[in-house]
């Protein structure tokens, strides 16, 4: 599972030169989640001022912090991971859909896309960057107690139930997408209609940059220690866009020659061993597209190509094959380029 994102994704937006006579490209950047956003905007006319746009911003991810952190000790989903029972728990309107959206992609994946890994993620060092190899013992004393399937979910009622009171969930995986889909639809309600949001990596686009041109994001080579761009995507869309990557490049471990990627495989509990280096989803719903680059990234080249055109997505995957980087476009991409 990919649960920390600012450490696997590499983002760059290639600005093309603007018209002099359009100066109203405005950008407004800050820290946030343990990470950093960078939002360009076209006011187009609009009287919201960047102190306002960035106080709107700021106040967005510190609510959506205090609910969806795992590194916060006073988060919601901190305090719903702190009781060990199966009663039923009142959570946020928030938590109950993510959870349903999450539900679904792990049904597709065939259970590869697993918010209760958080344990497994643990036991790995991945949280807290103190890498480790787990015995074959520890990882099967977590196994029983993880799975989407022991998790119940009553979205109407804004409730949760653990059928098994050691389960723990980590939002991560899909938070940051959540994030960029709020900041990006307080930034309509203030009347902007252009724009490019970019959280982590994570990042929505809608309508032109200010000289008319399109917004053109760069997709990076995945390669450890290298930054480089390996292919760039008009975004031709004029409805709000998003565009995640997830990649097993940025975020691991060697050991005596062997690396560890920190995507797992929630069946094994081990990190997962297939060519599929990097997986980019286009989507209308930034949550879904966190939540399916995480879930193809984890099933592998194969499958993930499977997935991808049986639920028609726009997907783009980097894999290795016979020592060289290959590329699968399905045909809902390619129709967008």
């Amino acid at each position: 599972m990919k649960l920390i994102r600012w450490f696997t994704v590499y983002w760059v937006i290639l600005a093309l030169p603007g018209c002099q006579e359009l100066p109203r490209e405005l950008k407004v950047s800050g820290k946030a989640q343990g990470t950093t956003y960078h939002i360009k905007l076209v006011l187009d006319g609009a009287s919201t001022s960047l102190e306002e746009i960035q106080g709107q911003v700021t106040a967005t991810l510190d609510e959506i912090d205090s609910k969806l952190s795992n590194y916060r000790n006073d988060s919601e989903i901190t305090i719903i991971n702190q009781q060990e029972n199966t009663d039923w728990i009142t959570v946020s309107q928030e938590i109950a859909d993510l959870l349903v959206i999450a539900n679904t992609v792990y049904e597709r994946s065939g259970g590869c896309y697993d918010l209760t890994v958080k344990p497994l993620f643990d036991l790995w060092g991945f949280s807290r960057h103190e890498n480790r190899i787990p015995t074959q013992d520890e990882i099967n004393a977590l196994l029983p107690h993880m799975g989407m399937s022991l998790l119940e979910v009553d979205a109407t009622k804004q409730r949760i139930r653990k059928k098994d009171p050691k389960l723990k969930i980590d939002l991560s995986s899909i938070a940051q997408g959540y994030s960029v889909g709020r900041v990006a639809n307080h930034l309509e309600v203030m009347g902007i209609k252009n724009y490019m949001v970019e959280i982590g990596g994570e990042m929505m686009v809608k309508g032109r940059k200010a000289n008319g041109d399109v917004w053109r994001v760069g997709i990076e080579t995945p390669t450890p220690f290298i930054r480089k761009l390996h292919k760039v995507i008009d975004v031709k869309e004029h409805n709000a866009t998003a565009i995640m990557t997830a990649g097993t490049y940025r975020n691991f471990f060697e050991e005596n020659g062997q690396a560890y990627s920190h995507i797992l495989n929630p069946k094994t509990g081990r990190p997962v061993t297939h060519h599929l280096h990097s997986v980019t989803v286009m989507h209308d719903d930034p949550t879904w597209a966190d939540a399916w680059d995480t879930a193809l990234l984890c099933v592998g080249e194969q499958e993930a190509a499977r997935i991808a055109e049986a639920e028609r997505l726009k997907v783009l995957l980097i894999f290795e094959d016979d020592n060289e980087l290959k590329e699968y476009t399905s045909k809902a991409f390619a129709a967008s380029q």
